[in-house]
């Protein structure tokens, strides 16, 4: 078998790097000053080793100067230069890393010597906008003589020896007609920041600094005061409310990563599906989303992420999904978890204080994660009925053998209610649910933990909630307790309706007149049903379920009342009964909309009847 070299042609690649290599037009610029960066940086290394005298030496910086005449930007180093054989070799070979070749000869390997190039491919995204480029580049070593090169963006380039006396590279784009609005210098300015705000050397645009805020995430977290880090978001985010706190990454193994972490107010309208940390990669603005990186459950973080280990494709605009990068994610969501822990135990009212806004992303992570869950489980706290805040671990500690591994829940807008009162004064723990989470968020905790059960407040008739002192259990000549009476003449008032059953008991208190039951089963199928219908196939969802069973109080004077009326006012007992039933409802949240015009009207006409009876009898009189 015979071997052969592949054979590739610069007239066939550089109108793929033109064309199809970057996603973006504007990304010249990062490549160009992050070059230049490279060169300073070199430079830097090898007077730190002694291999370079810069004695006298003006500021490291890059200049950019934008010239509408000629219609070119020049970018301008006073960093490490080329020979002309350099120019050769690093310029004319495409994809040929002069930074790779830098780091193995000088071992430039610390992070804070990082080199930014690796490729070798960012020189040539200046022809995406141009359509010639010249650099002219002089060597920092002891007598060398200038190089000037010069390409049109065809296979052919000249090369030759310059006059250029500082040491140095200046690279000039003659740009093409379609692509002037670079040299008008808002435009430019705002490109320049978002991709180079934080590199380390000063970028002077047409004469005037562009890059004076310092990376904060660079620095250690000792170092910082609230304050630098409230500035720094206001910086990121100016119209953005101040963050309730803050992570700060530093992690040297196994792979280098830095950032800051911000924990902002939850807005009702925010995406959860975008990301809103902004991606870098030594300083250098990679993407303005970290959305494959961070689990889902963090997507409501601000802030920055920083590492030279994120396996970019070979445009530096994205990421290669690998181990690294699930790593990295598994790692942010440990900080995370530390993080919150750490808050809930030692400023435990901040933490209270803040769980309107962090509750999302914590629950939302209890459901993607169990690594996360079994990090934060300690820190699920829920309100109870008392205005007390208590952690789930905590309430099945307390009450796991008094309610039997129940957990006794409402939805937050039923606190109101007679029912809710009765578990009130009762003493029984009952916590507040308020999010749309909580539903699949106590399915979790029911796998979680074996045996556990939530039950909302009117998915029973709780043992603590009668009065059996006052029970109406004493049975007529025909054998009948009046308790059964009542329940049958409900039942009979109210209509045939064979998913309706009705019980009549002794509640502690007098109040509430009745309240309808449905069992947790029932009412988590249906919600779910409900959810993925949209309400368009409610009368269906309706027809799959099984029997509610309607509670009577037959210690509350109103039911009481529609039994003395049955037999004299019949219509009126009717009429009351159903006003009943229908009032526990709509406290209940449980009237269909389509039936609330009914309520409404039937409501109406019980007040008239009550008014005409009641001005009836005053004229008898």
């Amino acid at each position: 078998m015979t071997k052969k070299n592949l054979q590739i042609h610069s007239e066939n690649i550089l109108p793929i790097i033109k064309r199809w290599l970057y996603s973006s037009r504007d990304i010249f610029v990062r490549e160009l000053v992050s070059n230049a960066c490279d060169a300073l940086q070199k430079l830097k290394i090898l007077k730190d080793q002694g291999k370079a005298d810069l004695s006298g030496s003006d500021e490291l910086k890059i200049e950019i100067v934008l010239n509408k005449e000629n219609k070119t930007i020049t970018f301008k180093d006073n960093g490490i230069g080329m020979t002309l054989d350099e120019v050769d070799r690093y310029i004319s070979q495409i994809a040929f890393s002069g930074a790779e070749d830098f780091v193995k000869q000088y071992e430039a390997n610390q992070e804070s010597e990082a080199i930014i190039g690796h490729f070798g491919l960012g020189f040539y995204s200046s022809y995406m906008v141009a359509k010639k480029v010249e650099i002219n580049t002089l060597s920092y070593l002891p007598g060398s003589l200038g190089a000037f090169w010069e390409c049109d963006g065809s296979s052919q380039y000249e090369l030759k020896q310059s006059e250029k006396k500082d040491r140095g590279t200046e690279i000039t784009l003659y740009l093409d007609e379609e692509h002037l609005e670079f040299l008008e210098e808002t435009f430019f300015s705002e490109v320049l920041d978002r991709y180079c705000r934080f590199l380390p050397y000063a970028i002077y645009l047409d004469g005037k600094r562009t890059n004076e805020k310092e990376p904060l995430w660079i620095k250690s977290a000792s170092s910082l005061s609230d304050s630098d880090y409230l500035d720094f978001f206001r910086y990121l985010y100016p119209f953005e409310e101040e963050p309730l706190f803050w992570l700060h990454l530093n992690v040297d193994y196994p792979f280098h990563l830095k950032g800051i972490l911000y924990f902002p107010r939850f807005k009702r309208d925010s995406d959860l599906t975008k990301s809103h940390i902004a991606l870098y990669c030594n300083r250098v603005f990679v993407a303005d989303s970290c959305k494959d990186i961070l689990p889902n459950y963090l997507m409501t973080l601000k802030g920055v992420i920083d590492s030279p280990d994120i396996p970019l494709n070979v445009s530096r605009s994205s990421l290669q999904i690998d181990r690294t990068v699930k790593q990295l994610g598994a790692h942010i969501s440990k900080k995370v978890a530390d993080s919150l822990i750490q808050l809930f135990k030692n400023k435990k009212d901040k933490f209270i204080s803040a769980w309107d806004d962090i509750s999302i992303m914590l629950k939302l992570g209890i459901l993607e994660d169990d690594k996360f869950y079994d990090r934060v489980k300690e820190a699920l706290i829920f309100k109870t009925l008392k205005n007390e805040w208590i952690t789930f671990d905590d309430y099945l500690s307390r009450y796991k053998e008094t309610y039997k591994n129940k957990v006794f829940y409402l939805r937050g807008e039923e606190a109101s209610s007679h029912l809710v009162d009765l578990y009130r004064e009762k003493g029984i723990e009952v916590l507040i649910s308020s999010s749309p989470l909580d539903l699949p968020l106590m399915q979790t905790l029911e796998r979680k933990n074996s045996g556990v059960k939530f039950e909302r407040v009117d998915a029973l008739i709780h043992e603590d909630l009668i009065d059996r002192s006052r029970e109406k259990s004493i049975l007529d000549e025909s054998g009948v307790s009046q308790s059964t009476k009542l329940s049958s003449l409900f039942k009979n008032l109210l209509g045939e309706d064979d998913k309706l059953e009705v019980v009549a008991t002794s509640l502690a208190g007098d109040k509430l007149p009745g309240f309808l039951v449905m069992s947790e089963e029932e009412r988590r199928l249906r919600d779910y049903m409900a959810t993925f219908n949209n309400g368009a196939f409610e009368d269906k969802i309706d027809s799959l379920m099984q029997k509610r069973t309607f509670v009577i109080n037959t210690n509350n004077p109103l039911v009481l009342t529609v039994d003395q009326l049955s037999e004299k006012e019949p219509e009126l007992a009717k009429a009351i009964a159903k006003q009943i039933f229908e009032l526990s409802l709509v406290s209940q949240k449980e009237m269909p909309p389509k039936q609330f015009n009914s309520f409404i009207e039937n409501t109406t006409h019980l007040l008239e009847s009550l008014s005409l009876k009641i001005l009836k009898e005053e004229k008898a009189r």
